[in-house]
């Protein structure tokens, strides 16, 4: 086969165990999935179209960086991870070669076959899929989306967990992609942040799938599906008993639950999704290292897409670092600060961070209201809350720093807020992702994000408060540092 350029996007290339879906970009090995980036699976395709012949270096970086400057460094990471994903040159498999001073060849004997469904002869008019088209690639997300294409289909019952912003219908909906080949009657996407009522949850599942009006959840008895149930948190014991169900009457069925808290349901297997990576201050000695992680590697793609010939450059490198880890390294703060580059440029992005909730307030149209802008996925969370829960989180806001239990009933305790009720409230909080909880050489400390404690430290001021607390946080840290006084973790 000398070019495969005219193939069919429904084509199926097969070459030794493996199989290349193109339209899916899914690579399997039998019928499981290989974990492999978004780079590696452009340049794979670029090689079997070219299947053969020569693909020199140049010809490759211009295909898959078509608006970006990159090292040949870039290449090599990415064609090395495909060669260790198709272990080349073991077991007397050769697949991709380096032609020195030429470039790359794809050598493997390809077979060509058109896609087709396993139930496509009855279910030609029924598509096998409801998930939303991604209007860009997702970054800095491998290893998570690759742990849950491994354990989904062998748990069935997992969620993601996470702050507002953290991108988890991102992760889900991309491992939907990758898992479309691998569940007979495909995979569903059911977004439940367009409901209020838990008494309406059943019949948005039923509609979405297309079930008639009235179907009961043994419909799905027979379904080898996967279902993404999107947004839970506001709906967590509709959920939870609907899970349940689910899994009990239909043993074929997978469930992604994506939440700001878990289920706590039977069988769940919680993951929390983590910030995007943001590069340590040693990090920033050049262009190409800081490029490495994935908070920056998504600010600069995204200001590439809104800045024609954006690039980043050595003077810039302390204050795009500054940028990220203000954010927290959140994908949803990063790309509306990006969103912004052609009118601020990154140093007058580092200078608006303080005043954060003007500066991320230029939405993105097309997304969902609560996601337009950070302040709108604040606002989702923190109008849930109770009304208690909303005033300890405003007022643990006056904490700069990771505290303890006893700094924040040091601080924000009174006759209203007793100490029973403020540890039950904080603990609340952490599973909502309001506070992260960490432990610090056996010491358990509550942290908030950033972003969320200038948004609950703005609730405070509006509340009239702010000055009161923040002069009972200024006695208790001053108490706490005196010689003479018993030192108090904060």
């Amino acid at each position: 086969m000398n070019s495969l350029r005219d193939l069919n996007i429904d084509t199926v290339l097969h070459f030794g165990p493996f199989a290349f879906h193109l339209n899916q970009r899914l690579v399997l090995e039998g019928d499981q999935p290989l974990r492999l980036g978004g780079r590696a699976l452009d340049i794979l395709q670029v090689l079997v179209e070219r299947a053969g012949s020569v693909v020199s270096k140049d010809e490759l970086i211009a295909q898959v960086w078509p608006r970006s400057v990159v090292e040949e460094i870039n290449l090599r990471v990415h064609i090395a991870a495909l060669r260790r994903a198709f272990r080349d040159g073991q077991n007397g498999h050769c697949f991709i070669v380096n032609i020195p001073q030429r470039g790359y060849s794809f050598v493997a004997p390809l077979q060509q076959a058109a896609h087709v469904s396993p139930l496509a002869i009855d279910t030609l008019h029924k598509p096998q899929h409801n998930l939303p088209a991604r209007l860009t690639p997702v970054t800095g997300r491998d290893a998570v989306v690759g742990s849950l294409v491994r354990q989904l289909p062998v748990r069935r019952f997992m969620t993601l967990v996470g702050p507002c912003g953290i991108g988890k219908t991102t992760v889900a909906v991309r491992v939907a992609e990758l898992l479309l080949q691998h569940y007979r009657d495909g995979v569903w996407w059911v977004d439940l942040a367009v409901i209020d009522d838990p008494a309406q949850v059943v019949d948005h599942l039923t509609r979405t799938l297309g079930l008639d009006v009235g179907s009961t959840l043994d419909t799905l008895r027979q379904r080898h599906a996967l279902l993404i149930l999107d947004n839970c948190e506001h709906l967590l014991e509709r959920c939870r008993s609907l899970v349940e169900g689910l899994l009990i009457c239909a043993p074929r069925l997978s469930i992604l639950v994506t939440s700001r808290e878990p289920l706590l349901a039977t069988g769940e297997t919680l993951l929390a999704l983590p910030p995007l990576v943001v590069p340590p201050a040693s990090a920033l000695r050049s262009v190409d290292e800081v490029m490495g992680y994935s908070a920056v590697q998504l600010f600069v793609s995204r200001a590439r897409a809104r800045q024609q010939g954006f690039a980043l450059r050595e003077q810039d490198l302390k204050a795009v670092r500054e940028i990220c880890r203000r954010l927290d390294g959140l994908p949803l703060a990063i790309e509306l600060a990006a969103a912004q580059i052609d009118a601020l440029a990154v140093v007058g992005l580092q200078a608006q961070l303080d005043n954060c909730f003007q500066l991320l307030t230029q939405g993105r149209r097309t997304a969902v209201p609560r996601h337009q802008t950070l302040k709108a996925a604040l606002d989702w969370s923190y109008e849930r809350l109770c009304p208690l829960e909303q005033t300890v989180l405003q007022r643990l806001a006056v904490f700069k720093s990771a505290f303890t239990v006893d700094a924040a009933m040091g601080v924000i305790s009174c006759a209203t807020l007793l100490p029973a009720s403020l540890i039950k409230v904080m603990e609340s909080l952490a599973l909502k992702s309001l506070l992260s909880l960490e432990q610090v050489d056996g010491v358990s400390r509550y942290r908030f994000l950033n972003t969320t404690r200038s948004y609950a430290l703005e609730k405070l001021e509006h509340s009239g408060a702010l000055r009161t607390f923040e002069m009972r946080y200024a006695g208790y840290i001053s108490h706490a540092r005196q010689p003479s006084g018993r030192q108090v973790a904060v």
